[in-house]
């Protein structure tokens, strides 16, 4: 099936529904995209969903069976055709009725507007579809169990979630992530250096770093790696620090939580360009610290775009291609 069928061509074999749901958009294409999410709310009312592949990349496999209220399995197959993240998912559903399945997400002020679009080939098979699988009906009860994943966690203890694309190959975009002497020239927000870092890049190990504000302040902070799994994901435990390497509190903030669990993962759905997401979340934080994370998204998101920005502006330089320095 063409993606570039012009959508007013499709409107008499389509099936549309919109929904806005009151969480950001990188929530909601979280939601989407991890399987472990999925099998929450995927299907109608009274199924419940198995997953059992999910490779979320152009040419991805995603297999799902889903169980009906008697019992019946309903094996599910499709093929990811597009990801942009976070706003679009293209598939095509190649088991049972065939249609292509765009899911768009759009932000609303702070609110995400999603619209769901599923085409098929023909009318006939759209009209079939709705009346013998209760299409129409399936998908608004599908969108709905969504809405109620996302209400089953408060705001104060939702993940912050940032991501950004660069035109860069995701195996050189771990290695400037994992490697002391790249880590050194751009990590830390916009106008910060880093005069000190030592990394010891395996689970358990720990970068512990300085760095230095524009005004000279220095700052401490460190990484205990969790798990390392080259080159798609890092998992650490994150935390401020001091020159010993011992965990301390935010220094302007007491209120923060102390530790915060980071997950970045690298995806290229695009040969040569690597979306960079990073996911944090509070440990066993308190909920006046659950309170002051949440309303520190904005001081997050200026944080991380700032260092996303020192990211983008190393990598266009010499260095960033050539030095493949030690980890250490």
């Amino acid at each position: 099936m063409s993606g570039n069928t012009p959508e007013s061509s499709t409107s008499d074999r389509e099936i549309v529904a919109t929904r806005v749901f009151d969480a950001p958009r990188e929530l909601v294409f979280d939601l989407w995209t991890r399987p472990e999410h999925v099998a929450q709310w995927w299907g109608p009312n009274g199924f419940t969903t198995t997953i059992q592949e999910m490779d979320v990349r152009p040419g991805g496999v995603w297999r799902l069976v889903m169980r009906g209220p008697d019992g019946t399995e309903y094996p599910n197959k499709s093929v990811f055709v597009e990801i942009v993240r976070p706003q679009r998912i293209v598939f095509d559903h190649d088991s049972g009725p065939k249609f292509r399945m765009t899911a768009s997400f759009d932000d609303d002020g702070g609110k995400t507007r999603l619209t769901v679009r599923m085409v098929f080939e023909t009318a006939a098979l759209r009209d079939k579809t709705a009346k013998e699988f209760g299409a129409v009906e399936g998908l608004h009860q599908t969108l709905g169990h969504l809405g109620e994943q996302i209400a089953r966690t408060p705001p104060a203890e939702r993940p912050f979630i940032i991501s950004r694309t660069f035109d860069v190959p995701r195996e050189k975009m771990f290695e400037v992530w994992t490697t002391r002497e790249h880590l050194m020239k751009w990590f830390g927000p916009k106008g910060f250096t880093m005069p000190f870092a030592k990394l010891d890049l395996r689970p358990g190990g720990v970068f512990h770093y300085q760095l230095k504000s524009p005004d000279g302040n220095a700052m401490w902070g460190k990484f205990v790696y969790k798990e390392i799994q080259p080159p798609e994901r890092l998992v650490s435990v994150n935390s401020f620090s001091d020159e010993r390497g011992g965990v301390t509190r935010h220094p302007w903030s007491d209120g923060w939580p102390l530790e915060l669990l980071t997950e970045v993962t690298f995806a290229e759905f695009q040969p040569g360009r690597t979306t960079v997401t990073v996911r944090w979340t509070p440990i066993n934080a308190t909920p006046a610290e659950r309170t002051a994370f949440d309303t520190g998204r904005g001081s997050m998101a200026m944080g991380w775009g700032g260092t996303f920005e020192q990211l983008a502006a190393y990598l266009a330089t010499d260095s960033a291609t050539t030095n493949s320095g030690g980890r250490s």
